[in-house]
């Protein structure tokens, strides 16, 4: 019979609470258990209340074999019940960390939210450059046109006073 350690939904809609059993591995969530090891009370404001052990006859059936649920391992590893499970599981996800970064690959959300983040920062510091680009080249434009104009302006009145001065010449000369 393999045994398991458990947590067993009870109370209301809305309210949730929980009980840490021992049940057979097959027995559906609410179905029969083989003895109740304490509850977890996750609307509980008082931390030392939140969570009760029996530290003994948990310890017994880790000892006899009993494979706690995830949940139920991170509330007995969070009250000092250190077990081979959670050791296992610790080394399982280490040993997957390390073969995701061997790829290059994101390995927890985490991960996940911040290269996201950094990609938009890069994304929008890009886009900042490309418009503070576009800006100058719009300017250098402005200006060059500006020059060109004034250039042109300056050149027609030299031309119009190259003129003027002609026709006094030749209003003089004659």
């Amino acid at each position: 019979m393999a045994v398991k350690i458990r947590l067993t939904r009870m109370g209301r809609r809305h309210r949730p609470f929980f009980r840490i059993n021992a049940v057979e591995s097959r027995t559906p969530r609410d179905g029969k258990i083989l003895e109740k090891l304490g509850h977890y009370d996750p609307l509980e404001k008082d931390v030392a209340k939140q969570i009760v052990l029996e530290k003994e006859r948990v310890q017994f059936w880790l000892d006899k074999g009993a494979v706690p649920s995830d949940t139920a391992s991170q509330i007995l590893l969070r009250h000092g019940i250190k077990h081979k499970y959670a050791e296992e599981k610790a080394a399982r996800r280490a040993k997957a960390k390390s073969i995701a970064r061997a790829k290059g690959q994101l390995f927890t959300a985490t991960e996940r939210i911040v290269a996201e983040k950094k990609a938009k920062e890069a994304e929008e510091k890009a886009k900042a450059e490309a418009e503070a680009e576009a800006k100058a080249e719009a300017e250098a434009k402005a200006k060059a046109e500006a020059e060109a104009k004034a250039k042109a302006e300056a050149e027609e009145k030299a031309k119009t006073e190259a003129e003027a001065k002609a026709k006094e010449e030749a209003g003089g000369a004659e």
